[in-house]
């Protein structure tokens, strides 16, 4: 059945009733109909964005089969999995498959039995498979992971090259070439390699708004991830390493730490490898810690976080791996340790290549990663403009590097002159660590042995944390006053640039970053308790249909139910995701679930459809910090201002935010109590979210500066006892 035949109704009839969905997402609607009406597609949609859905639902409607091409057997497993449990009659042929078996999956398929057929490009290629084939009715080859095509992809197959024959075999057969990632020059060679013929052409955005990028300083990074895995009990995530042995000896070591941990890399066997897999994707297990080797086609959407404990050789690599995290769009991590001796290793990597040209190429990529992980703008900014695509922000900090901005810069001129200078008193012959040593006064033995102990600047930054000074040498890089040189193992000159900064007095402003900025994310239903029963019923029926438990319902599925708590079939029907099949199928049992809880409990259905909740700490920065024990210290706001080069404004920034978050309790010192209490009726009266309405209330006879003060003190109250929100 074509376009025509098919109509819109049908599309979104089955969009409802088969997929349990009302709407599509970006680009779906349009591709589909594209599909239908027999014209090829290229179609470059990120991780997460519902491509599979583009050429699964033109499958029940159009004559004949879908081939999917797919390179992985756990995704064609997965894809298979699922489909059956919507009701969708799909299959595979792999090397998992006895030919006995095969022999009774492709009869299905040429009786009109099977809509969907999955397929490696090695088994799709053999002769006698395209003989077979010929023989029956193809309706499309949808071609996933197309950007293994490409030499110049991330994840290069040189078996997928092959798939350029299907077009002079099968010349009537439209395709429909998906891919996640891919550069303006990878796009071009797919299209190409396929002889795609005046395809429809859709690109989504590669911004994924769900994942928070961190980056954090390789120091003592196995306690750090345990602390955060600690913090999200729930959570369960891949972390990657750059080798198979420090694979297996993290995962051993958060076995040891009481973390259900499987290594998973290239020299396990394959029957191991397989079994690990498939405990990450059932939740038998919490943590798979794995090479490269693992990744492409993994199909978990619940996947919390992605650490990388060790550089990704691209950018590219990076943008791919990290997206393996919150593919069902929940709130997601994306965790990268770095160090100079990661940047040092990938430069090596890039110069182990055969020819010139290649190690001109791995090298500029490897700059490209260390570039990024060393960056002081936004991280999601940087990452998409590789891209090619512009990013104008969001509401929510979107990695360490908004997280951590107050929005508040501060003046470091002196701190750079001191920088510096002692970069230009070491001769410009070391690097940023070296400097910093010397600045900060150590008499480790390199120091000595070069007599930088004896330089007018050794010693003159003991008064700021190492942190401080290496944030600022970055900053210094970043904008033009230093050079680091890569050639030269990272030494640091001073530009012409710094030289205005040193000799003429040329101003440095660095954002003020908060002191620690990890990123928590917690996902909230409105009975947290109920949600785990759910859980558990999923894990149950997901293992007695040997299925992973996402393949029922996603958690977002189960957090809709307990927001909603419905009692009746058709209530459950209108959850996004669930759909006839699923909840003729189980539905009944999660309801009887949430029916036993409802009477247990008292629960009645919230008004508010559930939400994901991002939870970030906050905790004053070393400058607040310092402002407020100058403030202990009996100092006013104006002599704190003068002490610290800072104009007054800034100061009382300082001091609201110490006492909002409860490290000055008393506020007597900087506004009488008389004055408190009638500003505080003037906020109840007028609000408090703007203090110009309360300025305006009051008169002249009130400074911005004590209103902000009082502002703060109101917030800690409980909020019965502040003002209106107007």
């Amino acid at each position: 059945m074509m376009a025509d035949e098919a109509g819109g109704g049908d599309v979104r009839t089955v969009l409802a009733s088969t997929f349990g969905y009302q709407s599509f997402r970006p680009h779906q609607g349009e591709i589909i109909e594209s599909v239908l009406s027999g014209q090829d597609v290229f179609a470059l949609m990120p991780t997460g964005g519902g491509k599979s859905l583009c050429y699964q639902l033109p499958a029940l409607l159009l004559d004949g089969v879908t081939i999917v091409v797919s390179p992985l057997i756990a995704l064609m497993k997965d894809q298979v999995d699922a489909l059956r449990q919507l009701g969708v009659p799909a299959t595979y042929i792999n090397s998992t498959v006895d030919a006995q078996e095969i022999s009774v999956r492709q009869r299905l398929v040429a009786d009109g039995g099977i809509k969907l057929l999955y397929v490696a490009p090695e088994r799709l290629m053999l002769p006698g498979f395209l003989r077979w084939l010929a023989s029956i009715r193809v309706a499309l080859f949808a071609i996933d992971e197309a950007h293994c095509i490409s030499e110049w992809g991330h994840d290069f197959r040189p078996e997928y090259r092959e798939l350029r024959r299907l077009r002079e075999l099968f010349p009537a057969v439209p395709m429909a070439a998906f891919t996640a990632t891919a550069t303006a020059r990878v796009q071009t060679d797919i299209t190409r390699e396929l002889a795609l013929r005046d395809s429809a052409r859709f690109r989504g955005s590669f911004n994924r708004p769900n994942l928070f990028y961190d980056v954090r300083a390789k120091r003592n990074a196995f306690d750090d991830i345990l602390k955060y895995l600690h913090a999200h009990p729930g959570a369960s995530g891949i972390i990657y390493c750059g080798s198979r042995k420090e694979t297996e000896r993290l995962a051993a070591d958060l076995n040891t730490a009481g973390i259900s941990a499987l290594p998973y890399h290239a020299g396990l066997p394959e029957q191991q490898r397989h079994g690990n897999q498939e405990a990450f994707s059932r939740d038998r297990v919490r943590v798979i810690v794995a090479t490269i080797a693992f990744g492409m086609g993994i199909d978990k959407p619940d996947v919390r976080f992605v650490i990388h404990y060790d550089l990704p050789r691209t950018l590219e690599n990076y943008y791919q791996e990290s997206g393996r995290a919150g593919r069902d769009g929940d709130p997601s991590d994306c965790i990268l340790y770095y160090s100079g001796a990661d940047a040092m290793r990938l430069r090596y990597f890039a110069g182990e290549k055969a020819t010139q040209e290649e190690q001109r190429i791995a090298l500029g990529q490897a700059q490209q990663m260390i570039d990024w992980a060393e960056s002081t703008v936004c991280r999601r900014k940087r990452l998409l403009a590789y891209f090619d695509e512009p990013f104008e922000g969001q509401d929510e900090p979107c990695c360490d590097i908004c997280a951590s901005s107050t929005g508040e810069q501060e003046d470091v001129t002196v701190a750079a002159q001191k920088l510096l200078s002692c970069v230009i008193r070491t001769r410009e012959r070391f690097g940023v660590t070296h400097v910093v040593a010397v600045l900060r006064g150590s008499r480790e033995k390199k120091v000595l042995a070069f007599g930088h102990d004896r330089l007018s600047t050794h010693g003159i930054g003991s008064g700021q944390p190492k942190e401080f000074w290496l944030d600022l040498a970055k900053h210094l890089i970043g904008m033009g006053a230093l050079r680091q040189d890569q050639e030269r193992f990272n030494t640091l000159s001073v530009t012409d640039a710094g030289r205005r900064v040193l000799l003429e007095g040329e101003r440095v402003m660095m954002p003020v970053k908060q002191r620690e900025t990890a990123s928590q994310v917690a996902m909230v239903a409105a009975y947290p308790d109920l949600f785990e029963r759910l859980r558990a019923l999923r894990r149950r029926l997901a293992d007695e249909r040997n299925v992973a438990p996402f393949i029922i319902f996603y958690d977002a599925v189960l957090r809709e139910m307990c927001t909603r708590l419905p009692t009746r079939v058709v209530e459950l029907t209108a959850i996004p995701g669930v759909g006839e099949s699923r909840a003729e199928g189980y539905g009944q049992l999660f309801l009887d679930e949430i029916a036993r809880y409802r009477s247990e409990t008292g629960a009645t259905p919230s008004e508010t459809i559930s939400e994901p909740l991002v939870k970030r700490r906050k905790r004053p920065n070393d400058s607040v910090s310092e402002t407020v024990r100058l403030f202990n210290e009996g100092n006013t706001p104006e002599e704190i201002a003068g002490l610290r080069g800072f104009v007054a404004r800034t100061i009382y920034d300082h001091l609201a935010e110490a006492i909002q978050s409860g490290e000055i309790s008393n506020i007597d010192r900087l506004v009488s109590p008389e004055r408190q209490a009638i500003i505080t009726d003037a906020m109840k009266q007028v609000g408090e979210a703007l203090l110009t309405p309360v300025r305006d209330y009051l008169g002249d006879g009130y400074s911005y500066e004590e209103l902000r003060v009082v502002r703060a003190k109101l917030r800690t109250s409980p909020p019965g006892e502040r003002g209106s929100d107007n």
